[in-house]
């Protein structure tokens, strides 16, 4: 039998799934130089993961600019704190980069949002949102993907937190990495399950959660 999966995911039962977090290595960049030297590292790597955060706006006609770029490899994160670097020719480079593969999940917000900062013409990419459709899936968001497809949850408190603060807490900085890299095992088993057909889509949810066995890292919440 292939593995269990579910053209929409409860949100009720992700809270009672083990959490999931990146234990790699986590740099915080915060000049053009350092920006340089790790888009240098960045653009050698077979697969990167990639997400945004911005600063939320409490008031109505208020909107801030992205503040943070995070880049994932399966062992290491960086992030790009866009609001201190500013225009680096480097963040630029990585973004109209071709060669590199580079995932990330509702990317078209993201570069929208970038466009503001940067002026820039979108390299390698490849949207998580686009692949989950072709194997039935109606989910998009990273959360539901991640519990429907490892049984793991990815825990969104620090969503709403201030990216611009002079220093992220260490609970921003594993969230953002988080999500980047989540891209790329999301990326990776879309992959294997369209490429092998090794899976079975169920139209309806069991009431418990089903925690299905994975080789991602996994740690539960205390």
């Amino acid at each position: 039998m292939g593995k269990i999966i579910y053209d929409k995911y409860e949100k009720r039962l992700i809270p009672s799934l083990p959490r999931v977090t990146f234990d790699g290595h986590i740099h915080v960049i915060f000049t053009s130089e350092e920006a340089e030297k790790a888009v240098n590292y960045l653009l050698t790597q077979p697969i990167l993961g990639v997400d945004t955060e911005t600063r939320p706006s409490f008031t109505r006609g208020r909107q801030y600019k992205v503040a943070l770029l995070q880049v994932a490899t399966h062992q290491q994160c960086f992030l790009f704190r866009l609001n201190l670097i500013g225009p680096s020719p480097a963040v630029i480079r990585f973004l109209e980069d071709t060669t590199v593969l580079k995932i990330g999940l509702s990317w078209h917000d993201d570069l929208r949002e970038l466009k503001k900062i940067f002026r820039f013409t979108p390299g390698y990419f490849v949207d998580i949102q686009n692949l989950v459709k072709e194997i039935g899936i109606e989910d998009l968001s990273l959360q539901k993907l991640y519990a429907n497809l490892f049984g793991g949850m990815i825990s969104k408190s620090q969503q709403l937190t201030n990216w611009e603060r002079e220093t992220l807490t260490d609970k921003q900085k594993t969230y953002a990495a988080t999500d980047a890299w989540a891209c790329i095992n999301l990326y990776e088993e879309l992959l294997r399950l369209r490429q092998s057909g090794d899976y079975e889509l169920h139209k309806t949810q069991p009431t418990q959660p089903t925690i299905q066995e994975h080789e991602t890292n996994t740690t539960k919440e205390s």
